[in-house]
């Protein structure tokens, strides 16, 4: 069933092409959904209404948080699918990403239903207030109440279909939602359109992602008999080397981001106290700070697959051959995006709106974002790199030492010293230390597996 095209990507074909092969289409659907999360901010911001703006802002932890299911059973299914494609048990492939379907499935639709139940006191745990309490329900209701399923459904998907080594299917298929969000957001929020405002924001991601759950769907039913990806219910299996092996890299990945909300929800409630403009300017340039974030992101996902399959089946000196050239391809790029952040920050935060207020508290943000950008990028190609081999446990301590030890810490701290725009260092504080953490662990890692030493959990 799987193509020898496949088998050569992960085993033959030069270190460098399979790098670009596998992570050039993950980066692109990852800055195509970082402009698809920029067009609410941007069209949103043309109505020059920062209380609409605020109101996407104080949603975002909740939408954050759908990706705490996605890591759970994206990434969990998708690291255990390409494990055991190099150990050739075809059988664990497919009952993994059935598990990893249904699960994501029932889990969007509790979303859902407690989001809907629970609305009004999610809405004060956000930091709405009177002001911007109704425009940020309105954003809520399609995006939230309507849409946890699909927009977590095809995020999922995405993972399941990449394990494989279709990264260019899995792509399309989260940038055909994007596009067409990017697309349907000024129809449907100014007021040349349906003059929706933030609501339309919402509706236009709802609408989106069911368009990429489609395309998932239509290519599976047109690979049917040709991939390892399978959603028969048939294949559902609450096997125990199938539920602690998507959970043992799932757990640690889905708990990492449900502290990336508990800090956004606090950086937010801190910055709130300032008024609707410091909120809508933090939010612009979180959203601008996404772009050079998504990028080391899809391409530490993007060569999890030859990670994970280069390690099930042996071969180190290609694992650290993929990860040392992705290491400094990543870094070049991010730095440049960090050094273009620092010296013009003005310009970036007017792209999304033209308001002086905003303009001033935008820059002075991103200046202090822009600085923990490249350790950042060191700091997710480990996490990475630990979730593809099944170091759950390490991918956790990462994550506790990144929010609860260091950046939630200095939140509090650096807003104390420096009164709202110290908030923006915190990033820095937290990165720095553990990129230094991530790259000797790493050594350590290789040390061990050149010496022929194994995980005990991979």
């Amino acid at each position: 069933m799987q193509s020898d095209s496949k088998t050569a990507l992960f085993e033959t074909v030069a270190v460098p092409r399979a790098v670009f092969q596998l992570a050039v289409p993950t980066v692109l659907s990852s800055l195509v959904m970082v402009l698809y999360n920029l067009a609410d901010t941007y069209f949103v911001g043309m109505l020059n209404a920062p209380v609409e703006n605020a109101a996407v802002t104080l949603a975002a932890p909740v939408l954050l948080a759908f990706n705490a299911v996605n890591n759970l059973f994206g990434i969990g299914s998708s690291s255990m699918m390409s494990r055991a494609l190099g150990r050739k048990d075809y059988k664990t492939v497919s009952q993994s990403s059935a598990f990893g379907f249904y699960c994501s499935l029932a889990c969007g639709i509790v979303f859902s239903i407690l989001c809907t139940v629970f609305g009004a006191p999610l809405l004060k745990l956000l930091g709405a207030d009177s002001t911007t309490m109704q425009a940020t329900a309105d954003y809520m209701f399609w995006t939230v109440n309507c849409g946890a399923t699909p927009t977590i459904l095809n995020v999922v998907m995405a993972y399941l279909v990449r394990s494989e080594g279709s990264a260019l299917h899995a792509s399309i298929g989260t940038m055909s939602g994007c596009l067409l969000n990017i697309v349907l957001d000024p129809i449907f929020i100014m007021p040349w359109g349906l003059g929706m405002g933030a609501a339309g924001a919402g509706l236009a991601t709802f609408l989106s992602n069911c368009v990429a759950c489609l395309y998932f769907f239509v290519l599976l039913i047109v690979k049917r008999g040709n991939t390892y990806v399978c959603v028969k219910p048939s294949a559902f299996t609450l096997r125990r080397e199938i539920v602690l092996g998507v959970c043992g890299v799932g757990v640690p990945a889905s708990i990492q981001n449900l502290l990336n909300v508990s800090s956004m929800t606090l950086l937010n409630n801190f910055t709130s106290s300032y008024g609707a403009d410091a909120v809508a300017a933090m939010g612009i340039t979180q959203k601008i700070n996404m772009v050079p974030m998504y990028i080391s992101m899809g391409l530490s996902q993007g060569i999890m697959p030859l990670i994970s399959y280069s390690y099930s089946s042996g071969n180190v000196k290609r694992m650290k051959s993929t990860v040392n050239f992705a290491r400094t391809a990543s870094l070049l790029f991010i730095i440049c995006i960090s050094a273009a952040y620092f010296i013009f920050p003005g310009f970036f935060v007017s792209l999304f709106m033209n308001n002086e207020v905003i303009l001033s508290y935008g820059a002075r943000f991103l200046r202090g974002f822009s600085l923990g950008l490249p350790f950042l990028c060191l700091d997710f190609l480990a996490v990475g790199v630990f979730q593809a081999v099944g170091m759950g446990r390490e991918a956790l301590v990462f994550a506790i030492l990144r929010k609860i030890v260091l950046e939630i810490p200095a939140l509090c701290i650096l807003n104390w010293i420096v009164p709202l725009y110290g908030l923006a260092y915190a990033q820095l504080t937290a990165e720095l230390v553990l990129s230094v953490a991530a790259m000797l662990v790493l050594h350590r890692l290789f040390a061990r597996l050149e010496r022929g030493g194994t995980l005990q959990n991979g």
